[in-house]
């Protein structure tokens, strides 16, 4: 079995799935759900009328995007922070690929279900949730990702691939 990585500095947070299962698995839905924020809502309703065909879909995302810091900041004034799942251990992702990854250190007991919190580092920062079985001590397969978090991931993926390849350009030239 030949897999594919490409180096990425991720951080993750995971625990084994049989902890809480329930408790994780719902998490797991309520992060995939994002896309059912209000100002999403509106924006599909607009967009599904062609309300938004006159608009530049770069400035509509950043006025959306800039709604949302806007509603994290009132949340947080009012002390309104959505609470997340504890998870018992957080470490590095060495590198990725389109359904696996590996970590820095030997953290995973192999063939164990894990649930697990991907801060992104893309536009906007939010976490994935990720379920993956450990393939060995460091190595896991991802089992399942949202649609959108599916994208965004294989998005991230290509846009290290080509940051390494300018680097090894760079680098003999």
């Amino acid at each position: 079995m030949s897999i594919r990585l490409v180096k990425a500095p991720i951080s993750m947070a995971f625990s084994p799935l049989s902890q809480d299962s329930e408790a994780y698995l719902r998490e797991f839905d309520k992060l995939g759900e994002s896309d059912n924020d209000p100002i999403n809502q509106w924006l599909k309703l607009a967009r599904g009328k062609g309300d938004t065909s006159d608009t530049d879909p770069v400035l509509l995302n950043l006025l959306v995007e800039l709604h949302r810091k806007i509603d994290s900041l009132e949340r947080f004034l009012k002390n309104e922070e959505p609470q997340i799942v504890s998870l018992t251990n957080e470490s590095e992702i060495e590198s990725i690929g389109f359904e696996h990854f590996k970590m820095r250190e030997d953290v995973f007991e192999e063939g164990v279900e894990y649930y697990g919190r991907v801060l992104m580092p893309i536009h906007p920062k939010r976490d994935i949730a990720v379920l993956f079985t450990a393939i060995d001590s460091s190595l896991a397969k991802i089992t399942k990702l949202h649609e959108r978090d599916e994208r965004e991931w294989g998005a991230y993926l290509m846009a290290r691939e080509r940051v390494l390849i300018r680097e090894a350009k760079e680098s003999k030239a």
